[in-house]
């Protein structure tokens, strides 16, 4: 492999799908055709995604980038799919997109039904609902595959049900060739117990034993975000973006201090979209109260736990050196977030080097490409 950071191939690990408009109108069983996910204009023109009957469930894709490259910057989601990227789309403008940036793969994440999959659970019908996972993991594998395995999405698991969620797991790797998969991390706000109880245990059983991970992507979860009072539609998106990513710093410190790593030695954690320079105070945080407050119960310490099982990723900031100091070269990857509001655009490359060009090129080729692909169990690119 070459030593000069701007040849090394890349793995995006944070990118996003905005889903056809016929992804589950076109595979929906004759009683789901008329009631499923489908695309329809509201009385301002407005193209919207809509379930059951009438409920809105979001516009057409949470996406920037417009189909001749300009980005906007006055919106999270435009108002019709005329206005977004074909490679936000479709896989073919995808690889086009990727290569003109200089990215070898990327990992995808959803977007309408939840970036963690977990606005799901807005669909009442339990059976409607798990229909919509199976659909959208069904054309997330013809995705991967029509992309020649440079696009990895990760799938959607019926989580409310354990053991439907398990089934799926096994289906979505084994018939699907999937390599991972979402997740929120806030159970309670549906009645169901915490990620740590042994509730969870058989599908954390099946992830080990897989080795795929367990992403846990910003905005899928219990994320602090709290405005004082109303703020202009710029800066309330800057604000709770923010506010977002932090509350990852909320689920990683459950993660660390739960016991259920103990448990799952060698189950991986993702912290996606939510940046890495708040991981060195964070480790600092635990490791002071793991001492000052007396901690015993536990089998390793909170920096022993992150090293060996938890990840974070970067996109904006640009001199992550301290964090890889201070956490070491092999829990940290590269994204992009394309094609979202706050996405690396249009300056992938030039980004990218700059906020690397200071390190040793072992270390550029961890963050780069050989972390995500032993972590997503990828084969590195060429």
């Amino acid at each position: 492999m070459t030593d000069d950071v701007t040849q090394m191939p890349v793995i995006d690990v944070d990118a996003h799908w905005t889903e056809p408009r016929d992804l589950w109108t076109s595979r929906a069983p004759a009683r789901f055709r008329d009631r499923t996910l489908r695309v329809e204009r509201n009385s301002d023109g407005v193209e919207q995604w809509i379930i059951e009957d009438g409920q809105v469930m979001g516009q057409v894709g949470y996406c920037s980038i417009r189909p001749d490259g300009s980005k906007s910057q006055a919106s999270i989601a435009f108002d019709s799919f005329d206005e977004v990227h074909p490679g936000a789309i479709d896989v073919a403008p995808r690889l086009d997109y990727m290569d003109e940036h200089g990215l070898s793969m990327q990992i995808v994440y959803p977007n309408i039904l939840g970036f963690a999959g977990n606005l799901v659970m807005r669909i009442e019908d339990t059976e409607h609902r798990e229909f919509c996972c199976r659909a959208y993991n069904d054309a997330a594998a013809e995705m991967q595959a029509e992309s020649h395995k440079r696009l990895f999405p990760q799938a959607m698991l019926p989580f409310w049900d354990v053991p439907a969620a398990v089934s799926e797991l096994e289906r979505c790797h084994e018939e699907l060739g999937l390599t991972g998969f979402v997740i929120t991390d806030c159970t309670d706000d549906w009645g169901l117990p915490p990620l740590n109880d042994r509730h969870w245990d058989p599908l954390w059983n099946v992830a080990q034993e897989r080795g795929l991970p367990v992403n846990f992507h910003i905005g899928g979860g219990a994320a602090p975000t709290r405005l004082w009072g109303s703020y202009p539609p710029a800066r309330m998106f800057a604000t709770l973006s923010t506010m977002s990513q932090m509350g990852n710093m909320v689920c990683v410190a459950n993660l660390i201090f739960s016991g259920l790593l103990d448990r799952f030695p060698s189950l991986k954690f993702v912290s996606v979209e939510s940046g890495i320079g708040w991981l060195p105070f964070m480790l600092e945080s635990l490791e002071y109260q793991f001492d000052e407050n007396g901690v015993t119960d536990l089998d390793l310490r909170p920096r022993e736990y992150f090293q060996r099982q938890i990840y974070g990723s970067y996109w904006f900031e640009k001199d992550p050196s301290y964090a890889i100091k201070e956490l070491g070269e092999d829990n940290l990857m590269f994204e992009t977030d394309f094609p979202h509001a706050t996405c690396l655009y249009p300056n992938v490359k030039g980004q990218m080097v700059r906020s690397l060009e200071n390190l040793e090129p072992r270390v550029q080729r961890k963050l780069l490409y050989e972390n995500a692909a032993r972590v997503y169990q990828l084969p590195l690119p060429n």
